[in-house]
């Protein structure tokens, strides 16, 4: 699965904004303030709803009155997404739309539903549609060439106006749609990485499946890819030996107290440097790699300013290192205030965030006919942007 369109309506500094053709690698830039981190929150956001339930989740985020887009309070918060999954035997186009808003002071899903066109012409297909935790879907999803008449739709009462119903269908294999949709976006990576988090001493027992946003686990996953998946952690040995000076190999050691520690070898030296001692960059570097070559790789990831901490010379690099991840069948959102990453990217994957009148607005480079004529005449993205040629964008 891979995400083709954002529609949002009054989230955050989100007014009313529109992204269309989603590239499997988008790289957004933009000045302090603009909305990156809160485009990348709706992602977050949506796996909340998830996990738990709208109401939390707007309670994590300040309230609705904290989401809501300044000034319209009256207003409902829209989110829509549209990606493209096998439905007999072919790709179609599927919309999932989701409506907050507030009835009496209390919040709730005004309107839910997950649906796709059957043709260029014609009423849409429901698999599902919900109004304050009340609705209906369809059961027998298939048959999607059968008049509304003859498609087998079960009414469901969800016990609240504050769960989704993509969560609670989503359960059950019989709601196919519901179901593939809920597993793609609760597998979603937003990554909220710190250095110091990933350092250490671990719990040996920690969850080692994937990395967590923050990384507190990663000796943990690279244990766990080393004794299960050893040509993969092989692999990211050797692009840390091309790539960071001195690194010749990685180990993780258990303690005798049941933990993980994390070793880093030097060719220069008998004995091996913990991770406590090892740069911010080396360790921010290894975790990428690990991310990057999950054995079971997360289809949609979210990463900002990757740049931070990182030698510039290995921006080019980590660059090509998410080009592939997208090309092997992910999707990857990246946020970022470096030249020598935008250097990197291609014309096709550059959005730029900016305000007007207060409200986010995103614009596409490959729209802007002074940026596409010099990308093809063999200018890089990011001297571009140093020279102030993406709108109101200030790389100063």
């Amino acid at each position: 699965m891979k995400l083709e369109k954002i529609h949002l309506e009054n989230f955050k500094t989100f007014k009313e904004m529109t992204i269309k053709d989603l590239p499997a690698l988008c790289v957004f830039v933009g000045a302090n303030g603009t909305g990156k981190s809160t485009l990348f929150d709706v992602f977050s956001f949506l796996k909340d709803c998830l996990e738990s339930n709208v109401g939390k989740a707007l309670r994590q985020r300040g309230d609705f009155r904290e989401v809501v887009s300044r000034g319209e309070h009256e207003r409902n918060i829209c989110i829509e997404i549209q990606y493209r999954t096998e439905i007999t035997k072919r790709k179609r186009l599927v919309t999932y739309h989701l409506e907050i808003g507030r009835e009496q002071g209390k919040v709730c899903v005004v309107e839910e539903f997950l649906r796709y066109k059957r043709g260029s012409s014609g009423s849409p297909y429901y698999f599902f549609r919900f109004s304050k935790g009340k609705g209906a879907a369809v059961t027998n999803e298939e048959d999607f060439s059968k008049t509304d008449e003859k498609l087998n739709r079960e009414t469901q009462d969800l016990g609240s106006s504050e769960i989704l119903a993509l969560k609670g269908l989503g359960q059950f294999e019989k709601f196919k749609a519901a179901n593939e949709l809920r597993a793609f976006i609760e597998n979603w990576h937003v990554s909220n990485f710190h250095v110091e988090a990933s350092r250490g001493l671990k719990d040996a027992a920690m969850y080692a499946e994937h990395l967590s946003e923050t990384g507190d686990n990663l000796q943990a996953v690279a244990k766990n890819i080393h004794e299960h998946h050893s040509e993969i952690f092989a692999a990211i040995v050797r692009k840390m030996q091309r790539r960071v000076p001195g690194v010749s190999g990685i180990e993780t050691t258990d303690t005798e107290d049941g933990r993980l520690l994390l070793k880093f070898r030097n060719g220069d030296f008998r004995d091996p440097f913990i991770d406590r001692y090892v740069s911010d960059g080396t360790m921010k570097m290894f975790a990428y790699l690990v991310l990057l070559h999950d054995p079971a790789p997360h289809q949609f990831l979210c990463i900002e300013e990757p740049e931070n901490q990182l030698y510039p010379t290995l921006l080019h690099e980590l660059a090509e290192e998410f080009r592939d991840y997208a090309q092997r069948g992910g999707q990857v959102f990246v946020s970022t205030h470096s030249p020598d990453f935008l250097n990197a990217v291609e014309l096709d994957e550059v959005f730029w965030l900016e305000k007007e009148n207060g409200f986010t607005v995103v614009k596409r480079a490959r729209d802007d006919q002074q940026i596409a004529a010099y990308m093809a005449d063999g200018d890089q993205m990011g001297s571009l942007w140093k020279q102030g040629l993406m709108g109101k964008v200030d790389p100063r």
